[in-house]
């Protein structure tokens, strides 16, 4: 099969190869999933550059945890029924070495997730890492059902997931963007309402909208940079539960936090519970279907272009996600 790789990390352009690799063959309870179109998120550049102290556990890697193509063989236990079906596929290279950057990827079965065919391919091929890490802050602790949630972040990967799964599960969202142009696109995302972090007070235009009652729940983009934002604004038992942070030894104000018993919840989509993760593929898809999460796309490139689309992820300019179609 064709494949891109690295056998070490670094930059783009110094590290990723194409070639040729024998193809993969499913083991017990496994897929192999003929790929049409590998997302690329933020998190696949962490593992090649050796972001957040990650390491190589492989002495070759094939990037990319999502992606979306056809179930061509099927391993023992798994039923043959599944020959032919469109999936979509997510942890493809969470502790395992070889991700969607290839003509063919082998996965749990479970890890591929049946794709109704009104959803293109390149809206299902970068779903996993955003959209699961996006269903686990917001219902990691329960349903949100008549609850209001903040959504930092909005029009980030993570953030578009999150918006829709809230609002699908009847909370009252409210989302905040960096610039007042993008106010249009968040509510267009399904953000009840939208507040512009860069016009004044964030916590009190925040609490305007919902009313003046306190907010219940936060998936939080920027940890460190929120921290007193979310203590002015969440409610007593309230929750935030993130998944980034831009310094990583955030100073944390702890008595504030602890009189009104926030909890914070920290998030690595690598590790979440198995039955997390099948029940966010769920409702990930039924938002697909009925249109309430669309991603932008900002470019779709070959696998020979591997190198471009990594570095186009990481360009602070590219607004919208980055597929390789094969």
């Amino acid at each position: 099969m064709r494949a891109a790789w690295y056998e070490k990390q670094g930059p783009a352009a110094e590290v990723l190869r194409l070639g040729e690799m024998p193809d993969p063959q499913p083991g017990p309870g496994e897929v192999r999933v003929r790929i049409t179109a590998s997302g690329i998120h933020v998190g696949d550049i962490g593992k090649r550059r050796g972001y957040w102290g990650s390491t190589m556990s492989y002495p070759r890697v094939i990037p990319h945890g999502d992606g979306s193509g056809v179930i061509d063989v099927v391993g023992e236990g798994v039923d043959p029924a599944r020959i032919g079906e469109r999936v979509w596929v997510y942890l493809a290279q969470s502790y395992r070495p070889f991700g969607t950057a290839a003509e063919y990827t082998v996965v749990p079965a479970a890890h591929a997730v049946p794709l109704p065919s009104a959803v293109p391919d390149e809206q299902a091929a970068g779903l996993g890492i955003p959209g699961i890490t996006a269903h686990r802050a917001i219902f990691a602790d329960g349903p949100v059902t008549g609850q209001r949630v903040l959504v930092t972040g909005a029009l980030g990967a993570v953030g578009r997931a999150a918006v829709a799964v809230a609002r699908r599960g009847g909370a009252t969202v409210v989302a905040t963007v960096r610039h007042p142009e993008q106010i249009p696109a968040a509510l267009a995302a399904g953000a009840h309402h939208v507040v512009d972090v860069s016009s004044g007070d964030a916590a009190e235009r925040i609490l305007a909208a919902t009313g003046g009652e306190p907010v219940d729940r936060v998936a939080e983009l920027a940890f460190d940079a929120n921290l007193e934002l979310n203590e002015k604004i969440l409610a007593y038992n309230g929750v935030i539960a993130t998944y980034a942070t831009g310094d990583s030894s955030p100073r944390i104000p702890y008595w504030p936090y602890a009189f009104k018993n926030i909890t914070v919840r920290f998030l690595s989509n690598d590790d979440f519970p198995e039955e997390a993760n099948e029940a966010a593929a769920r409702a990930l898809t039924e938002a697909l279907v009925a249109g309430d999460l669309v991603y932008p796309i900002a470019a779709e490139l070959p696998l020979s272009e591997i190198v471009r689309a990594h570095e186009l992820v990481e360009e602070p300019t590219t607004v919208g996600r980055v597929v390789l179609k094969l």
